[in-house]
């Protein structure tokens, strides 16, 4: 926390909430593998955690988005209870990366050096080179991740989010800056974007900052209206904050999707939480499923439906830069159960046709394909199809079926 009368009243602040964060850390419920790396750019070991999305199987070969999320030890768990929530129709299942900051904290979040200092500040580059030429190379060696990344950072680091966003943007896709410290070092920040913005576009680039509900440390009654007009270092921090968002909408349309909001009933340590919600879901936009109501509408057609389900994938790809499912394998398969029970028989091939097309290892795509079969008298195609799903799954529910229906076709 940055609250913010002075330099030095600034970094008190900071080593008060490093120093919370590595007691709240003693009690944590473990989420996430836990694992570490040596950093040669650093001089020392590094700690992070791996949390993996529900229903992950390591022998499926499927790659996954990582979401980074710095103070991992503290915000880890509000992240994958996030995903846990809304992943699938909102954001897409990924693996969350928690780096630790319980150490070295405002030296390595906070992007230039700033004197007075009661401990060391201004390491972001080199902790920035350690995430991108040691931390990531790790990660995607021993982890099935993608090349598709998401930056989360809370007050420091949510200034290491935007000094990021603004020093080296291929490194991440999404950057999401929650009550992020940019009233540092003479709003350093809003400096370093007004050359960036005037030479470079961040096109393909999505950023989300949001503020807390505190905008002044003394007068709680002091409103969004009028913190502007305040010029105390009471108001520094929000002041700040909203002098950057101001700028960056003024420059909306040179290529940056950015979103701003604002938690009146939050402070500074409650904000994580509905922001990275409110966050992951604004970055993820383009994600969310668009006319779900039409699979459930009977008379929509196998076309249409089919026309739904490749311009999601064309979307998907076109965001990811790799292919991935349109929709998930269960709302798959459950759409064609559904369908095959209307007696839409058509429609139920065309949904277990995308899913062994989409899901080419999945077992229960394959028995799912020789119901339909078993539906229309096609026992022989039936057969295969179990024979298939017999294949990859090698279990006695499908050899049974195998023999069930091998008396069927002789």
């Amino acid at each position: 926390m940055s609250f913010f009368f002075n330099q030095k009243t600034v970094l008190c602040l900071a080593i008060l909430f490093s120093v919370i964060g590595e007691a709240k850390a003693q009690y944590l419920s473990q989420i996430g593998l836990k694992d570490s790396v040596y950093s040669e750019v650093l001089k020392e070991s590094r700690e992070f955690y791996v949390q993996f999305p529900e229903g992950f199987d390591p022998e499926s070969g499927k790659k996954y988005p990582a979401a980074y999320i710095l103070d991992g030890e503290i915000l880890l768990p509000g992240l994958s209870v996030t995903q846990k929530f809304y992943s699938g129709g909102f954001i897409p299942d990924m693996i969350l990366i928690g780096i630790s900051n319980h150490q070295n904290r405002t030296r390595d979040l906070t992007p230039s050096l700033v004197e007075p200092s009661w401990e060391p500040n201004g390491g972001a580059a080199d902790f920035l080179e350690f995430i991108s030429k040691e931390l990531i190379p790790y990660i995607e060696k021993k982890y099935p991740v993608t090349d598709y990344r998401s930056l989360i950072g809370h007050s420091y680091g949510g200034l290491f989010a935007i000094n990021t966003l603004l020093n080296q943007p291929e490194l991440f896709e999404n950057y999401l800056a929650v009550d992020p410290s940019l009233d540092w070092d003479d709003q350093l920040m809003l400096k370093q974007a007004k050359e960036v913005f005037s030479k470079e576009s961040l096109e393909g680039k999505s950023l989300y900052v949001s503020l807390s509900g505190q905008l002044h440390m003394q007068k709680p009654e002091m409103t969004i209206a009028t913190v502007m007009q305040d010029d105390s270092d009471f108001t520094l921090f929000a002041r700040s904050n909203l002098a950057f968002s101001e700028f960056i909408r003024a420059k909306a349309g040179q290529g940056l999707d950015y979103d701003w909001e604002f938690f009146p009933k939050d402070l500074h340590g409650t904000i994580p939480l509905p922001s990275i919600r409110n966050g992951l879901i604004s970055l993820f936009e383009w994600f969310q499923m668009e006319n779900v109501e039409l699979f459930n509408i009977p008379e929509t057609t196998t076309s249409e439906l089919l026309d739904l389900i490749n311009y999601r994938a064309k979307k998907l790809e076109a965001h990811f830069g790799y292919p991935e499912p349109p929709i998930p394998e269960d709302l798959m398969n459950m759409s064609g159960y559904m369908s095959l029970d209307r007696g839409q028989l058509e429609k139920a091939k065309m949904f277990f046709e995308q899913g062994i097309y989409y899901f080419p290892k999945s077992a229960n795509m394959y028995d799912s394909m020789a119901d339909y079969f078993i539906a229309v008298g096609n026992f022989e195609s039936a057969y295969n199809h179990v024979k298939k799903a017999y294949s990859l799954s090698e279990s006695d529910y499908h050899k049974e079926r195998m023999e069930e229906l091998g008396l069927k076709i002789n």
